[in-house]
């Protein structure tokens, strides 16, 4: 096809004509060249021969996808019931030993703390509680130093190690250990087990050395996990009235803020809550909220928290406003269906109360008391305390008075015994399942966040309540604790093996609240500064937002309803970090796991991705070709189990499958489907190990240097690589090795190289080229990746069985492009309109190569290489996408992390932490000493952990330097694709005083176009075509719009809400705390240091 483009002023004058033929005759030059170089040595022909050789003993079968995503799913639901097995057989051992532990008040029996484990005095003695322990490196617990045979304690620095309630609780748990080590042989896939006890202390198997953070602090608390809160409780509606008036000011307010956060960090994604301010007026503190409740899934909280830093206190209390706005949200829920159909609760958090409030109990709440009322009252002052403990007391709820922040966590963790109480009197083990998480309290998390691709890192636990069987507590409703288990989400998915789901598909999960539980796509980490860190919202991804092209959410909403069925998309698929996209027809089959609260997804594309290949081949053959030493499988797929019996760990998959076969470990477990599959594919690519050998063995330096390597993979994960030069010489280092995540097979995906080539014309080869911003340090991009697909065809039905390519420096290609972009001195000219004899050299010109997405492969300068051809030359890439050449595809990031001006409030430090009580406490030392003498009792911080914790955190915050942040947020990018019809293109631009000629064409059997432009005529009025992501900006009714929206879920089976035997008198009272004057100098003492 050929298009002129003529924009013509009689003032203009074309400066220079490129004669059309010449830029043709360049192209094809180039092109024979270039496919010359990379048919022979990537030994793409030779494959394509083997291929299709064996096309007869061949068969490709097409894939059921409904019963491939049952039986995974089943399989599944086996592996999670064995996990389910080991928790119940902890809860019963647990539940048991305390039925026959006697309470001992000065029980004296020494532990192993996880802290104090082999730490020694200066006499070279073992520490009190910390006797020898033994650890080794165990790869099962990824190469952390472990004790199989015993687990350790841990405590936070808040609470005492030789308390009595501890100690009891340790003993009697001392009955776990030789369970923990039972389930562990029984189920070797099992990671970690634990019980976490309400009075504080975490017991974990296998025992580890738990290290304290930089400031001498542990602050890992079991009961703050959402796996304790929510096995310790139902599903919660909460609203939390937090009083603002004028006396709340100062410590008051501070106490406040750090008790509504730290019940904000009970709540999960089955929880729904809003935060109400009350004055002399009520207001919602996110105004978006007004007269709802929102679900308290991360990003809510982690929103509220900033909104709650920002109050200020002014005015005089009105309680009665608030409880009634509290009370009429939670029954216009409760009638209309929504929020959590389980608890309700309202907590409030004041000063004091003297209203008559008895009327808005009478009118909203009794005599069913549906909404159970817990009260929090703030500062030293007990005249109110009898008024504030009345209404708590009368709405089946609980009292606390909190003095200090040292106060608050204690205190905040009664109400969830109080709403545990149903269940434990019932005896009910509900079994729950969290959403995914990512545990960074575990030491190493960095390191992990580095290693394993990020949608891998994520978790899930299974955890059980722990009660209290003895009679005379039965009322009560004693809550021990929960036991435990993680499940690392990459187990769940080495069930749906990824050699059966072809080279674009993959295997998804998802909550019953919508939210990802493993997705490919999904990108739990983002990087400040070189550190890798969890985004702040991680867990709360909605399929929605992966997904994005399911506008409808048809698919979001069966897989809630945990239905089974079949969906078709056309999809957008984006590689390489964004700046490519693949067009995809994707099949979506989806089922539930029984048993869990979550469902699957299995993905097929449509096409060579739902057909498999089955070769045949005899093993001794295929041994034979499997040893040869260019060879290699991938090694995170699982052909054998290795991760097992600790023999096998040691073991590559390529060695496991090796003595498979021949023999050597008959107790190994194998896929044996796979491994047959790889022999073929052995015995098929052998050949090409000579062919390359010989081509590296005659190779002349001087017409064929900057060939460096050839490789090919298979659909098997089997991959073949052969060096032209020595490895020394080699430029990309880290290309077909586990530091190059993109240039393996992985769990989640096939290489970018076999990838594209699948999508592309087979025989014709794809040309890659690292971008400019992904090279390391900013340094030019040395070589490209060249790939070509290996597709057979049996019986009307066409599969990819390989992809082959080479990778050649950079260097070659544009010595191979200069070389034919330009015509001899004696060239002869008469049949040419233009030019002649012309070259790209000439200053006349400026010559580009690029590829399908508008990247620079070859520029005359040299800097220009990697970069985006619009950034370049706006004016030619606009005309190009006004013809058609190039057309722009809009891409959505619901996962983005934008940048947020700095803003001298931060939204979390003060309210994390008690350097911030110390602060307002010397404002009010100065201001105010005698009421602070009177309110304020610092006894609980006479603690050496706690006083460095505290001046850590003080010397921090003068470190901390005013910067941008990243915060959450959706952007669009565009992403330009070649269209491919298009063979040729020219035309004129009219730049102001002269006009641009340009020449574009095809370079054939690729996916590379020449570009030819006039560097005489200077068209900078045209603005630059960028690749710049920008961030979606919803305007504020759209915005409050998508905050307030309730998207469809499906809530957790059971509910326990209330029972007829539970002693709600049991609501709590004021505890006597004693003030040390000299404490009271500790903070002016910090600020003076």
């Amino acid at each position: 096809m050929m298009l002129w483009l003529f924009c013509l002023l009689p003032s203009a004058r074309a400066q220079t004509k490129i004669p059309l033929e010449t830029v043709k005759s360049w192209a094809d030059a180039f092109g024979g060249e270039l496919y010359s170089i990379a048919t022979k040595y990537s030994g793409s022909l030779l494959l394509q021969k083997k291929y299709k050789d064996v096309e007869p003993t061949l068969k490709i079968e097409e894939v059921d996808g409904l019963e491939l995503v049952k039986k995974f799913s089943e399989q599944m639901e086996s592996m999670l019931r064995r996990k389910v097995e080991a928790v119940e057989r902890l809860v019963e051992a647990a539940e048991d030993a305390d039925l026959n532990h006697e309470y001992n008040s000065s029980l004296e029996f020494d532990y192993y703390n996880s802290v104090l484990i082999n730490e020694k005095d200066e006499n070279d003695n073992y520490v009190e509680l910390g006797d020898e322990f033994i650890l080794e490196p165990n790869e099962h617990f990824n190469n952390l130093l472990v004790n199989t045979t015993y687990s350790d304690i841990q405590l936070p620095t808040n609470v005492y190690n030789k308390d009595p309630d501890i100690l009891n609780g340790v003993y009697m748990s001392e009955a776990l250990n030789p369970i923990f080590v039972d389930n562990f042989e029984r189920d070797p896939t099992l990671t970690w087990q634990y019980f976490g006890s309400s009075t504080g202390f975490f017991r974990l198997y296998p025992g580890i050395k738990w290290l304290p953070d930089e400031n001498g602090v542990i602050s890992f608390d079991c009961r703050n996990r959402g796996w304790y809160i929510q096995a310790a409780t139902s599903p919660k509606d909460i609203v939390i009235i937090v009083d603002v008036s004028g006396s709340m000011k100062g410590l008051r307010m501070t106490i406040a803020k750090h008790t509504i956060i730290t019940i904000l960090d009970t709540l999960g994604e089955n929880d729904f809550v809003n935060i109400i301010a009350y004055n002399d007026y009520v207001h919602f503190i996110e105004p978006c909220f007004k007269g709802i409740l929102v679900q308290a899934d991360r990003d809510n909280r982690e929103h509220f928290k900033q909104l709650v830093d920002e109050l200020q206190a002014k005015g005089v209390g009105t309680v009665n406003k608030a409880l009634t706005e509290s009370f009429k949200i939670l029954r216009e829920f409760r009638d209309a269906g929504q929020g959590g159909l389980c608890n309700q609760a309202i907590m409030l958090i004041t000063d004091g109360a003297v209203e008559d409030y008895e009327a808005v109990f009478e009118k909203y709440n009794w005599p069913d008391r549906k909404v159970r009322v817990f009260t929090y009252l703030i500062g030293r002052e007990v005249t109110f305390a009898p008024n504030v403990k009345w209404i708590a007391c009368n709405n089946k709820g609980y009292y606390t008075q909190i003095s200090t922040l040292a106060d608050v966590q204690e205190n905040v963790m009664e109400y969830l015994h109080v709403l545990s109480r149903p269940m434990v009197i019932n005896h009910d083990h509900d079994i729950i399942w969290t959403e995914a998480y990512m545990d960074s309290a575990l030491p190493q998390s960095e390191e992990l966040f580095a290693s394993q691709a990020q949608s891998l890192l994520l978790m899930t636990t299974v955890a059980m309540p722990v009660f209290s069987k003895k009679n005379e507590t039965r009322s009560h409703g004693i809550l021990l604790g929960v036991v435990g288990s993680d499940v690392p989400l990459r187990e769940l998915l080495k069930l749906a093996p990824r050699y059966k789901l072809g080279v674009h598909g993959y295997a998804f999960l998802n909550t019953n609240n919508g939210y990802i539980l493993s997705h490919p796509d999904l990108r739990p980490l983002y990087k400040e500064g070189k550190k890798l860190k969890p985004k702040p919202n991680y867990n709360s991804v909605d399929l929605s937002e992966v997904e994005w092209e399911d506008q409808d959410e048809i698919l979001r909403t069966a897989m809630i309803n945990g239905e089974t069925g079949y969906l078709s998309m056309d999809v957008k698929v984006p590689v390489d970090k964004g700046k490519r996209v693949l067009f995809l027809t994707n099949d979506y089959f989806f089922t539930d796991i029984s048993g869990t609260p979550f469902s699957l997804g299995v993905v097929l594309s449509r096409g060579h991705g739902e057909y498999i290949l089955l070769g045949n081949t005899s093993v001794e053959e295929g041994l034979h070709d499997l040893l040869q030493p260019d060879l290699s499988l991938a090694n995170e797929w699982i052909y054998c189990i290795t991760d097992i019996d600790p023999d096998h760990r040691k073991l590559s998959q390529l060695e496991a499958v090796i003595r498979f076969l021949t023999g050597e470990e008959p107790d190994l477990e194998c896929d044996e489907e796979l491994v047959q599959e790889v022999l073929f594919d052995a015995v098929v690519t052998a050949p090409m190990e000579a062919y390359w050998t010989t081509l590296a063995l005659n190779m002349s330096m001087d017409t064929e240097a900057g060939v460096e390597m050839a490789f090919l993979g298979t659909r098997a994960g089997l991959m073949r690589s052969a060096l032209y030069v020595g490895s020394e010489k080699i430029s990309n280092r880290k290309f077909l090795t586990g530091k190059d995540k993109e240039s393996i097979f992985t769990m989640d995906h096939f290489p970018l190289w076999y990838r594209r080539a699948a999508e592309h014309p087979p025989g014709s080869f794809i040309y890659n080229i690292v971008s400019e911003d992904d090279s390391e340090g900013g340094d030019l991009p040395e070589v490209v990746t060249v790939s070509t697909a290996v597709a057979v065809a049996v019986d009307g039905k066409k599969g990819i069985a390989a992809a082959v390519g080479v990778q050649i420096k950079l260097e070659l290609l544009q010595r191979k492009f200069w070389m034919a972009m330009q015509q001899p001195n004696d060239s002869d000219c008469s049949a040419l309109d233009g030019a002649c004899p012309l070259s790209c050299q000439d200053d006349i010109l400026n010559c580009f190569l690029i590829d399908n997405n508008g990247f620079i492969l070859v520029s005359k300068r040299p800097a220009e290489t990697g970069k985006f051809f619009g950034a370049v030359d706006g004016s030619v890439m606009t005309q190009l996408l006004n013809m058609g050449m190039f057309r722009r595809v809009t891409m959505y990031d619901y996962q983005a992390m934008c940048k947020v001006p700095y803003h001298h409030h931060s939204g979390a430090r003060p309210l994390l932490s008690p350097i911030y009580a110390f602060l307002a406490a010397v404002k009010w030392l100065i201001s105010d000493f005698l009421i602070f003498l009177l309110e304020f009792n610092m006894s609980s911080f006479w603690h050496s952990d706690n006083l460095a914790d505290a001046k850590a955190v003080f010397h921090h915050s003068h470190k901390h330097k005013k910067q941008d942040t990243l915060q959450p947020c959706d952007t669009e990018y565009p992403v330009f694709v070649y269209e491919p019809a298009i063979k040729e293109t020219n035309g004129l631009i009219e730049c102001g005083d002269c006009q641009k000629m340009f020449v574009a064409q095809q370079i054939a059997s690729s996916n590379l176009l020449l570009l030819v432009t006039d560097a005489t005529c200077d068209c900078s009025i045209f603005p630059p075509v960028l690749l710049d992501a920008k961030e979606v900006k919803y305007i504020l009714p759209v915005k409050c719009e998508r905050m307030r929206s309730q998207k469809l879920r499906r809530r957790p089976d059971t509910c326990h809400a209330f029972h007829p035997e539970e002693n709600a008198q049991d609501c709590g009272g004021a505890a006597e705390v004693s003030i040390s004057p000299t404490l009271l100098l500790l903070p002016l003492a910090l600020l003076l240091r």
